[in-house]
């Protein structure tokens, strides 16, 4: 699925807020909708290329952008049936129901066409759809060749992307004013297609926002090895996932990665640091050209890892913490995180993360929200990252490579964010979406069934990409 980079993402609420906004400022409700309808219908137009176009309008104001899109369609010379879902009610939608003048039927008795646009129900709904209505809409975007959701498709929770019946296929859905929490999460990665956004006029906050490509700077002149970022990653039982990620700190522009105790393998770049004790360990950490230590990639449980997580906890240099180390904070974690005295990243897939922060019915952006108010920016991992801090902003990152399902990949992201961190230069949220976009992008250079070290050759290329 291809989502718009660097878009503004709003809940159901907020987009109730910001339209209400723009209605107090003077803007009446039929020019909105008059706005939605036009943009519906000229990326309609686009994708029928001709061929007749059934639209799908319901009883609310998406149904109200149904009708406007297809007078204008009709204006514009294409075939057009609007099947309908009950009467509008009153007001706008209402209205614009009244200026439709073209071919009008049931929806319980619409023809599918090789054209569909969805508009029965959009943002704001919250109960399941009536089975035979599930069952109708999903067959007639079966029997389409190209399906267009109005805002979100019909059946679609607008903040937790909740299923109330959406139906499968749908080939783009058509966001209004701004993104909306399900077109990236949950059922909604299968359910929107490609997602496409309309500015309609309405001013939204840029809190939440999706993930784009990163602007990154080459070396200045006068740079030297610990300029660039210095990390240092400490090794456990399983130095194997501690080198991955060390090899992709290397990989993603930091001057100087230094390993403890990692085995003494790995390319020759690689710095091995063998302390002789744990007081002569803490003493290397409290070196302050170092940029970021990372713990946790193959760390291990024991007292020896509980040791070095305590330790890292205390080095007052900025923390990623990843894998092992995230399942020994375990619900502890706001304690310790709150007796740490540096910035702090947490990397977790959703194991890790219900380990810390326990289940919830909550959507995985609120989820990501509170766990952050811990004081940590949260990088929480999945096919629908979510990352947050403490300030409330967040950023999302869909559809990245299915192939990064595979050991290490999560090793790999830990050593890139920790690159980035080394080197600076933007805030704690920024910095962990950097990461997680140079790591979904090498995924797709690296193409199918790579491995983890495979992925690590296209991080220069990525990197390549951004200057």
């Amino acid at each position: 699925m291809r989502i718009p980079a660097g878009a503004p993402i709003v809940t159901a609420a907020a987009m109730r807020a910001a339209e209400a906004a723009v209605f107090a400022a003077g803007v009446p409700q039929d020019k909105l909708m008059e706005r939605a309808g036009v943009a519906v219908a000229r990326e309609a137009a686009r994708f029928a290329m001709g061929r007749r176009v059934l639209v799908l309008a319901g009883p609310g104001n998406n149904g109200g952008d149904a009708y406007v899109a297809a007078r204008h369609l009709q204006a514009g010379g294409i075939d057009v049936t609007v099947a309908a879902l009950g009467e509008p009610k009153a007001g706008s939608a209402a209205a614009m129901r009244a200026q439709w003048e073209g071919r009008l039927v049931p929806f319980s008795e619409a023809k599918s066409r090789l054209m569909l646009v969805d508009g029965l129900f959009g943002t704001g709904l919250t109960r399941a759809l009536d089975g035979a209505v599930a069952d109708k809409l999903q067959a007639l975007v079966a029997a389409a060749d190209f399906s267009l959701a109005i805002d979100l498709p019909s059946g679609l929770g607008t903040d937790d992307a909740a299923d109330f019946g959406a139906p499968r296929g749908i080939s783009a859905t058509l966001a209004l004013g701004a993104l909306k929490p399900a077109h990236l999460l949950a059922a909604g990665l299968a359910r929107t297609g490609d997602v496409l956004l309309a500015d309609i006029g309405i001013p939204v906050a840029a809190h939440w926002r999706t993930i784009a490509r990163p602007r990154l700077s080459a070396p200045a002149l006068d740079a030297h090895k610990y300029t660039r970022g210095y990390v240092l990653v400490l090794a456990g039982a399983m130095p194997g996932a501690a080198r991955l990620a060390a090899r992709a700190a290397l990989a993603s522009g930091a001057g100087y990665v230094a390993m403890v105790r990692g085995g003494g393998e790995g390319p020759d770049a690689l710095v091995h640091i063998r302390p002789a004790d744990m007081d002569d360990l803490r003493a290397r950490m409290a070196d302050e050209r170092i940029g970021a230590v990372l713990i946790g990639p193959g760390l291990g449980r024991d007292a020896r890892a509980e040791e070095l997580l305590d330790a890292a906890l205390a080095c007052g240099r900025p923390l990623v913490l990843d894998g092992d180390a995230l399942s020994l904070l375990g619900t502890d974690v706001a304690r310790r995180l709150d007796q740490a005295a540096s910035p702090i990243w947490l990397t977790p897939h959703a194991g890790e993360f219900e380990r810390m922060f326990g289940s919830s019915t909550a959507d995985k952006v609120m989820r990501t929200l509170t766990a952050a108010r811990n004081g940590a920016t949260v990088l929480h991992k999945g096919p629908d990252t979510v990352i947050a801090d403490a300030a409330g902003e967040v950023r999302l990152l869909a559809g990245a490579s299915r192939w990064l399902s595979t050991a290490g990949t999560g090793d790999v992201l830990s050593g890139i964010l920790a690159a980035r961190v080394a080197v600076g230069g933007k805030d704690a949220v920024e910095l962990a979406a950097d990461a997680a976009w140079l790591h979904a992008r090498t995924a797709q250079l690296a193409g199918p069934a790579f491995h983890a070290d495979q992925l690590i050759e296209h991080l220069p290329a990525t990197v390549a990409e951004c200057l």
